[in-house]
């Protein structure tokens, strides 16, 4: 047999590795991929006897990535999102510069886009391609070059940059907050709550507020909904409180679509990032993505929140 020149698996091989060691899931990759679970976890055997050691934990959950698994995905990933972009840069002739973004639902609708317009207008021959997706998961795609994440700074292979923290308080449409017009911050528990349901376990919900606010209160089943732009629609329609981010929907109380209820005001547990993959290097439209991301943002930080000298606020 002809020894392979880089003496690698198969490309093959990768490709499948890669597929699952990004989704941390065979089933998944092998939707991707389109074969059977039974083919990945044949290939990833056979990669695993090959390089000698294994690649993947098997548990009750799932699967999770060794340490020579997330040594092997690293390298693989940067390799793969290299070639990705030199096929594109291809395909198109270099006649347009791309770039992805990542972030979530939340995040794109009600902060990213709306800002956007700035910058088609000033660099009219790059095109962003929007990533949205609530599970991170997604953002170890391979064309994404930036990502935008709420939390707390710290991301495997990603170095983080602060965009700017965030501050909650209750909002509500106005025809509900003329209805029970009068009450307090510890009256906040007794209320009907909409309540956001989401994988990520960063982001603050009714049951923390409340309890790092100290105002009693019992387990409310309420409304829940899967998208935090979703419960923000169905507080403006007189539904229920809901926790308003301020930098997502300061807008709105501007426009006269949600209402501030009570004096209570948070800061958040977390922040939002701008993050990059260590081991790739960004093209010239993610360079300029990110300088204008980096521009807004210090614009959005010297903003502060409406009343923010007068409302009484609880640390964390």
């Amino acid at each position: 047999m002809v020894r392979r020149f880089y003496d690698l698996p198969s490309l093959t091989t990768l490709a499948v590795f890669e597929a699952s060691a990004r989704h941390l899931s065979f089933k998944l990759a092998a939707s991707e991929l389109n074969v059977t679970p039974g083919a990945i976890s044949r290939q990833v055997k056979a990669i695993e006897e090959e390089v000698g050691v294994p690649l993947f934990a098997r548990n009750a959950k799932g699967v999770a990535l060794t340490p020579a698994g997330e040594e092997l995905y690293s390298v693989l990933a940067s390799g793969f999102s290299k070639a990705s972009d030199v096929v594109r840069a291809i395909k198109r002739g270099d006649r347009v510069r791309s770039v992805t973004i990542a972030c979530t639902d939340a995040f794109a609708t009600m902060w990213l886009i709306p800002r956007m317009p700035d910058f088609w207008r000033r660099y009219p021959d790059i095109a962003v391609d929007h990533l949205i997706s609530d599970n991170a998961k997604d953002y170890r795609r391979a064309e994404v070059e930036l990502r935008i994440r709420y939390g707390f700074g710290a991301w495997l292979d990603e170095t983080a940059e602060l965009l700017f923290d965030d501050t909650i308080y209750p909002v509500c449409g106005p025809g509900f907050a003329a209805e029970h017009e009068g009450v307090i911050a510890g009256g906040m528990g007794e209320l009907p709550h909409l309540h956001v349901d989401w994988a990520d376990p960063d982001w603050a919900g009714w049951e923390e507020v409340l309890l790092r606010a100290g105002i009693p209160h019992a387990l409310s089943s309420g409304r829940r909904f899967s998208k935090f732009s979703v419960a923000v629609q169905a507080a403006m329609a007189d539904q229920g409180v809901a926790v308003g981010w301020d930098r997502l929907v300061r807008h709105l109380i501007d426009e006269g679509k949600l209402v501030r209820l009570t004096e209570l005001m948070i800061p958040a547990p977390g922040a939002y990032y701008l993050t990059t993959n260590n081991n790739r290097e960004l093209s010239s439209a993610a360079v300029v993505l990110r300088d204008w991301l980096r521009e807004t943002a210090e614009r959005e930080r010297k903003i502060a929140p409406d009343q923010m000298g007068s409302a009484k606020r609880h640390d964390w």
